[in-house]
């Protein structure tokens, strides 16, 4: 037998291919963040909007745009809209930059992407899944719990006079009462703190700085709102004119949160504290800061509505919408039906007032991580990432 005609020794070519390790595959393309990252590369190279807004001057700390740091640019930027107006490579610059809709989109997916439940954000793109979610939890919770009020409580209980300290409770007992609210609250409390925790963890890794500094600088931003100023003179939101509308409308509905917030404690201390049972009088303290907090809520949210309606679409990602929208109608049926509830307490209607306002508040509750509420928590992360970045500038 010639040598030639010897089989090889040893494996062939193409089986010691099979044997070497794979190259990873590459990673999947991703429109939205290719395109956030395209745009805010060209923004931190412009570098002409660094006035406006702390995410500006952010992004130029960032000079790797890594996913986290762009949910935390997404999350950091107000949304004042002055850099669309002030932009030389905004269509139709053949770069057709649109920072406020790219980062509207790309901090709906950062609302996604954290949610708790990891399920609980729906899926795609700026589909706006979770505000139309929200919508029907928070609708089902104003149907059902008037509801079944009205099949568990007899009717002569549910629409007869009840006047006097437990008025109330002579409709739907406190234990009752309790127990919604603390369940409803609770689970939506929970899901919005591990989300927010969630998205904490993902864009503060390697962080260093003084949080006892940092914690006052972003409340101080968090409230007082500088980033809606629009570098001084307000935001463009509607038009090219600057205004300070909305940053004042904005503060409005928190302070009316607020408000109502502290009529709850002042409530729940009268109760347990001295003893007094509700419904209060008209000059007490919980009734005085609950009718100021729902009134300044009803005119802020109906301002911020019309000022939402009116605005500029070229920078508007519309998907964006729904979540505002279903807030803002939220918070007001929230403050209607308590403010309705004051005016009918001593009426036959009082039994079914006070039903359809306990439904609002469960579904507001219940609908705080899905919701466009989600945003306070994260923007209140995101400036405090912010707030312990900014002393290594100097």
């Amino acid at each position: 037998m010639s040598a030639s005609s010897e089989p090889p020794l040893g494996p062939s070519r193409a089986a010691l291919r099979q044997q070497l390790p794979r190259p990873p595959a590459p990673p999947a393309p991703d429109p939205l963040m290719d395109e956030a990252r395209r745009v805010l590369t060209v923004c931190n190279v412009c570098a002409y909007c660094t006035g406006y807004c702390e995410t500006f001057r952010a992004a130029r700390r960032c000079p790797r745009l890594t996913d986290a740091d762009i949910y935390y640019l997404a999350v950091l930027c107000h949304n004042c809209r002055s850099c669309w107006y002030a932009c030389q490579y905004a269509p139709p610059n053949t770069f057709g930059l649109n920072v406020p809709a790219v980062l509207a989109r790309v901090r709906q997916r950062a609302y996604r992407t954290f949610a708790w439940p990891p399920g609980l954000g729906g899926r795609g793109v700026g589909d706006g899944v979770p505000g139309v979610v929200a919508v029907l939890i928070a609708v089902l919770a104003i149907l059902v719990v008037p509801g079944l009020v009205l099949l568990g409580v007899p009717p002569t209980q549910l629409f007869g006079l009840h006047l006097g300290p437990g008025a109330f409770y002579e409709v739907i007992s406190l234990e009752t009462m309790t127990a919604l609210g603390g369940i409803t609250l609770g689970l939506g409390a929970l899901s919005l703190l591990i989300s927010t925790w969630r998205f904490w963890h993902a864009i503060s890794a390697g962080r260093r700085g003084s949080r006892l500094r940092a914690w006052p600088r972003a409340l101080r931003e968090a409230f007082a709102l500088p980033n809606l100023l629009g570098g001084g003179p307000g935001c463009t939101d509607r038009d090219s004119r600057p205004s300070g509308l909305r940053r004042r409308f904005h503060q409005a509905l928190v302070g009316g949160v607020g408000l109502c917030l502290a009529s709850t404690l002042a409530a729940s201390m009268y109760h347990h504290v001295f003893g007094w049972v509700a419904p209060y009088s008209w000059l007490s303290l919980p009734v005085l800061l609950g009718t100021a907090g729902g009134v300044l809520i009803l005119v802020a949210a109906a301002a911020l509505f019309v000022r939402r309606q009116g605005a500029d679409p070229a920078p508007t990602a519309r998907e964006t919408l729904v979540d505002d929208t279903a807030f803002l109608g939220l918070l007001s049926a929230v403050a209607a039906s308590g403010l309705a509830l004051l005016l009918a307490r001593a009426t036959s209607a009082m039994g079914l007032m006070l039903a359809l306002h306990l439904g609002t508040v469960a579904g507001l509750f219940l609908t705080l991580a899905l919701g466009k509420f989600r945003h306070a928590p994260f923007r209140l992360a995101a400036l405090l990432r912010a707030s312990l970045e900014r002393p290594h500038d100097r």
